[in-house]
């Protein structure tokens, strides 16, 4: 009967183990983050380019930009929260903020924010990096060049 009650206590152990494994962070370039009473919401695609549809995807995706593009971050989020924060933070190779801009969303299943930067007398040459958070916490990052 001891060795049944061990065993019993072993799996219950790694049935544990196995569902905190399963509510972890899956990393890579996602995020999750819930607010108070909803389900979590999390960042599930940052995608860059040169233009936007009419549903907030990205129709000319680029990794490499001109000086005169606009830069388009297409966010794509999953799950439901009655209030969710999410922040673009654009930065040059050096570390310098280029910009930062914030969008409060109300997201319900699969949804899409856009957010995007220009400089009319044109980006300079070299590396650069956007940074997405959801509720303050980093969900996202894509790296671009400029050239």
């Amino acid at each position: 009967m001891r060795h049944s009650k061990k065993i019993q206590l072993s799996l219950c152990v790694a049935l544990l183990i196995a569902a905190a494994a399963c509510r972890g962070n899956t990393g890579g370039t996602t995020g999750t983050a819930g607010t108070t009473g909803t389900a979590a919401v999390r960042v599930t695609d940052v995608t860059l380019g040169r233009s936007l549809g009419g549903d907030k995807a990205i129709t000319d995706r680029t990794e490499t930009f001109k000086p005169t593009d606009t830069f388009y971050a297409s966010v794509t989020t999953e799950g439901a929260a009655t209030s969710a924060t999410l922040r673009a933070k654009w930065l040059f190779e050096d570390g310098q903020l280029v910009d930062e801009s914030t969008r409060t969303i109300a997201p319900n299943n699969l949804e899409r924010t856009e957010f995007h930067v220009s400089k009319t007398d044109g980006w300079p040459a070299g590396k650069y990096k956007v940074e997405v958070f959801l509720n303050d916490q980093s969900a996202g990052t894509k790296t671009f060049e400029v050239r």
